[in-house]
């Protein structure tokens, strides 16, 4: 199959933490946990295998989605179902087969080659912030086993219009470095302590103001307010310059 134009895609990625500290046995088992988490959600919000490609990365599960499924829908399920779907696991697992997971969502271009191969920028970024210290740091301080972040465009599109289940207010500015340059995202919940302040927004700078024309040749040039200047035919009072200046 030759590779597909880049095409939109919601991009969801979910990873767990500390899965190479695992034996085999225990590996097996947190596959078989996440994996069945991530269908069952999905599978809820009506995503099912022809909505959805999916990469198996051992530890970690990405899955490119539709984007004919609303974001709302996904990340509202992100929210509640998934941490939902992790007590209910882990109240029944013993101590070493606890499962805590980094969740990224982001949306972007993604395009898949003639050997399934996925090719974008925009999940380049999503797996810089899956990887990312900062949200790794956010899970290990927390109690509830999971930690998730939207990236700028899920935040601009999404998260700030305060939609039904979407709480803006919950949702903190964090930026994560990367080798071609800081990326923005938003993460769920308290920043991570010392970290570092997120980069401050940059304002658009005002459009200067044009310069003035000068008076054509042999003509006369008028300032301030000039009254009865019509088909060029002047009437009544003229002020050259500004007030005070009446001529």
């Amino acid at each position: 199959m030759p590779q597909t134009p880049p095409l939109p895609r919601t991009m969801l990625l979910i990873d767990t933490e500390r899965f190479s500290d695992r034996d085999d046995v225990q590996q097996a088992y947190l596959r078989r946990m996440l994996f069945g988490m991530v269908d069952r959600v999905l599978l809820a919000d009506g995503v099912d295998h022809t909505l959805r490609l999916r990469a198996d990365r051992g530890d970690a599960v990405m899955e490119l989605i539709d984007p004919s499924v609303p974001l709302t829908t996904l990340l509202r399920s992100l929210l509640i179902d998934v941490p939902a779907e992790l007590r209910s696991v882990n109240r029944l697992a013993s101590s070493s087969a606890q499962i805590r997971l980094r969740t990224v969502l982001a949306t972007g271009y993604v395009a898949v080659d003639e050997y399934d191969g996925w090719v974008g920028t925009d999940l380049n970024q999503a797996c810089r912030l899956l990887d990312a210290e900062l949200l790794r740091a956010a899970l290990r301080e927390r109690g509830d086993d999971y930690a998730l972040c939207v990236s700028e465009s899920v935040h601009a599109g999404i998260v700030r219009h305060q939609h039904t289940g979407i709480p803006a207010e919950e949702f903190n500015r964090m930026t994560v470095p990367s080798k071609n340059g800081p990326l923005t995202a938003w993460l769920h919940g308290p920043l991570p302590k010392h970290s570092p302040a997120p980069e401050p927004v940059q304002q658009r700078p005002a459009d200067p103001a044009p310069a003035p024309q000068p008076a054509p040749p042999g003509g006369i040039e008028f300032r301030g307010t000039n009254h009865g200047a019509v088909a060029n035919q002047i009437t009544g009072g003229i002020t050259f310059g500004g007030p005070g200046e009446r001529r």
